[in-house]
C-alpha cells in the first residue's frame, strides 16, 4: 500500500516520487541548481543529553551548562529556532530509523538497536518474552526478513534533484542486510557509516580500531577513514573534513545537497580528545568526566567548522541548518560513578522513558524564514523532520510505503505561534536494554500537553508526571486517587495509538498470553499477522 504525503510547500517544483529504489528524478521534473532550493545540513549528535552544553535549553542556566564549552551552539542559537521540548526515542536505532521513515517506533517496529543479522540485543528476563520486532532494522525493499520496508528520506529528496551523503553513523540495520549500507537507502555517497553503533576509537593513532592488513575488521572499527589511519586526528575532526569534501561535491554538481552529518561522538568510548581533555582536568573534572566534556567540545567545534565552510563557500543564506541528539544523555553506570546525575535537572538518561532518556537538545537555523533567536516550547518528535525536511526541500506530494506519523515544524520554525498542536507524543519499548537504571524496563508512554504518563510492562507500574510543575519528576501521580480519571484518560489514549500504529507488547512467559494494554484491556495479534501479509513490515 502507498500513503501519500501532503505538504504545503515554500516554492518549486512539485514532486511526485515512486516508493521503488532507484536514482532517477521523477520524468519532466528538471533537476534543481544551488540557489533554486535550499541546502539541507542535519547536524545529528549521538548520545548527548539534553543539558550536555553552554547553551541551556530550559529556563535557567544549570551546573551542567556551566560544566561544557559549547560555543557554536551558542552561536547558533542566536541565529536559530531552539526547540526546548524537543524529543527522541530513548536509544539510537529507533530514532534514527523515525527519522528517515517518519514514524513512531511503534509503527516502525525497529524498537531497539540493531547489530548482528536476525539477534537483538535484548537480554533475558524471567517475566516476559520479547515481540518479533524488527531487528535486522528498516529496508527500502519489500522481502528482506526482520526489517520494516519503508520509503527512505534520502531517496525522495534524491529523486527531488538533491545530492544525498551521509558522514558517520548510520545505524540503520544489522550486518548483512540490506541498510547495513547506507547507499541502499538513497544516500549518493557514505563515509563511515555501517552496522554498528558506536566506534571502536576515536583515535587516528589506532586507526579508528581497525586493524591494518586484517582480512576481517572489528565490528565497531569505523570505517572509510583509511586516509587518516596513524595520524594524531581526531575522529571527529576526521569526519568534519570528509564532510566538507561533500559539501564540495555538491557544488561542482551545481546541485542542493542533503548532507546528514551523524557524528559518532558523544557515544562511548571516552577516549581523550587531548586538543581540549587538559582544560576540564585543570577545571577540576575527574578524567572520565574530562573526557566526556572534551568529547562534547570537539563536536561543537565541527559544528562551527561546517557552519563557517558554508559561510566561506557564500551558501550559508541558502543552508538549513539542524541540529539535535538522537536519545538522552548516558546516565545508567554514571560516567564518574554517580548514577542518574549527569542529565539534571532531567531524572535518569539514555535507556528510561523519563525525561533524561527522551529529551534532546535542537536547534534550527533557516536565514530568511526561521523566526531567530526564539525558543519553541511546543513538544515535537524526531519523526517530525521527515516531512519537514521534505517541505523545506519544496516537495508538495510524495508516495511512501509507510504511513507517516511525523508532522512538518516549517509552521513553528517560521514563528508561527498560534500553532499549539493538541496531539500526543507516544514512545514505545516493548523490549529491555541492556543495562541497570532509574525507570529502565519494558515501557509504552504518552505525552499530552504538560502531562505524561508511562507504562510498564513487566510490573503493571503506571507513572504520571505534571511536566510543567515538576520536570525533575519527582513527584508521581500514578496512585493519586484525585488523578484517577486523568490516568484513565491518558492511558486509553495511550491505548488507542498504540493500535493504530499496530504496536507489540511483550508475551507473559508462566501463561503465554500477551501483556495487556495500558488501559488494562487485552491485547489481540493484529490480522495482517495472523494472515502473514504485512503493510510494507516482514517478520
Amino acid at each position: 500500500m502507498n500513503h501519500r504525503l501532503l505538504l504545503t510547500t515554500f516554492g518549486a517544483a512539485a514532486l511526485l516520487a515512486q516508493p521503488a529504489a532507484g536514482k532517477n528524478r521523477t520524468a519532466g521534473t528538471p533537476a534543481p541548481r544551488q540557489g533554486e532550493r535550499p541546502n539541507i545540513l542535519l547536524f545529528l549528535v549521538d548520545d548527548m543529553g539534553w543539558q550536555d552544553t553552554s547553551e541551556p535549553f530550559w529556563k535557567d542556566t544549570t551546573p551542567l551548562n556551566r560544566t561544557y564549552r559549547t560555543p557554536n551552539m551558542e552561536r547558533m542559537a542566536r541565529r536559530a529556532v531552539k526547540f526546548t521540548d524537543a524529543y527522541a526515542a530513548s536509544v539510537s536505532s529507533p530514532s534514527r530509523v523515525s527519522l528517515l521513515t517518519g514514524m513512531n517506533p511503534a509503527a516502525h517496529r525497529v524498537t531497539n538497536w540493531t547489530l548482528r543479522k536476525d539477534e537483538g540485543p535484548d537480554p533475558e528476563n524471567p517475566v516476559l518474552e520479547w515481540p518479533a520486532w524488527s531487528v535486522n532494522g528498516i529496508a527500502a525493499q519489500p522481502g528482506v526478513p526482520g526489517t520494516t520496508c519503508a520509503t527512505p528520506l534520502p531517496e525522495l529528496l534524491r529523486r527531488a534533484g538533491y545530492r544525498t551523503s551521509l558522514v558517520g553513523k548510520a545505524h540503520f540495520g544489522a550486518i548483512g542486510t540490506p541498510a547495513a549500507d547506507p547507499l541502499t537507502l538513497g544516500f549518493d555517497a557514505n563515509i563511515a557509516g555501517h552496522a554498528a553503533g558506536s566506534p571502536a576509537s576515536y583515535l587516528g593513532e589506532k586507526n579508528f580500531g581497525n586493524i591494518p592488513g586484517a582480512e576481517q575488521q572489528p565490528l565497531n572499527a569505523i570505517p572509510d577513514l583509511e586516509a587518516y589511519w596513524g595520524e594524531d586526528i581526531f575522529a571527529t575532526e576526521a569526519l568534519t573534513r570528509e564532510a566538507k569534501k561533500q559539501i564540495d561535491t555538491a557544488l561542482m554538481l551545481d546541485r542542493p545537497f542533503f548532507l546528514y552529518m551523524s557524528h559518532y561522538a558523544v557515544h562511548v568510548p571516552f577516549d581523550r580528545d587531548m586538543r581540549y581533555y587538559p582544560a576540564y582536568i585543570e577545571r577540576g573534572l575527574d578524567p572520565t568526566e574530562a573526557a566526556y566534556a572534551a568529547l562534547v567540545e570537539g563536536m561543537d567545534k565541527s559544528l562551527g567548522d561546517l557552519r563557517d565552510y558554508l559561510r566561506a563557500k557564500g551558501i550559508d543564506r541558502n543552508t538549513v541548518v539542524i541540529f539535535l541528539s538522537d536519545n538522552g544523555g548516558l546516565a545508567a553506570w554514571g560516567r564518574s560513578g554517580r548514577p542518574g546525575t549527569q542529565n539534571r535537572p532531567l531524572r535518569s538518561g539514555k535507556g528510561s522513558p523519563l525525561e533524561g532518556g527522551i529529551r534532546v537538545p535542537m536547534m534550527v537555523e533557516w536565514p530568511t524564514v526561521a523566526d531567530a533567536h526564539t525558543h519553541c516550547t511546543v513538544p515535537v518528535a524526531i519523526y517530525d523532520l521527515f516531512p519537514t525536511l521534505l517541505e523545506i526541500a519544496g516537495t508538495e506530494k510524495v508516495r511512501t510505503v509507510q504511513r507517516i506519523d511525523g508532522q512538518s515544524l516549517v509552521p513553528l520554525i517560521g514563528g508561527d505561534a498560534a500553532i499549539r498542536r493538541k496531539r500526543p507524543l507516544v514512545w514505545h519499548f516493548p523490549n529491555m536494554w541492556d543495562a541497570a537504571g532509574d525507570g529502565i524496563g519494558p515501557y509504552s508512554a504518552i505525552r499530552q500537553g504538560d502531562w505524561k504518563l508511562i507504562y510498564y510492562y513487566d510490573t503493571g507500574r503506571t507513572m504520571l508526571f505534571n511536566l510543567r510543575e515538576d520536570i525533575f519528576e519527582k513527584i508521581d501521580h500514578g496512585a493519586n486517587p484525585t488523578q484517577d480519571k486523568r490516568r484513565e484518560r491518558m492511558a486509553k489514549k495511550l491505548t488507542d495509538e498504540l493500535k493504530r500504529m499496530d504496536a507489540q507488547v511483550p508475551r507473559v512467559k508462566t501463561t503465554g498470553r500477551w501483556c495487556r494494554w495500558p488501559d488494562g484491556s487485552p491485547y489481540r495479534v493484529p490480522r495482517r499477522e495472523k494472515s502473514g501479509k504485512g503493510d510494507g513490515i516482514h517478520f
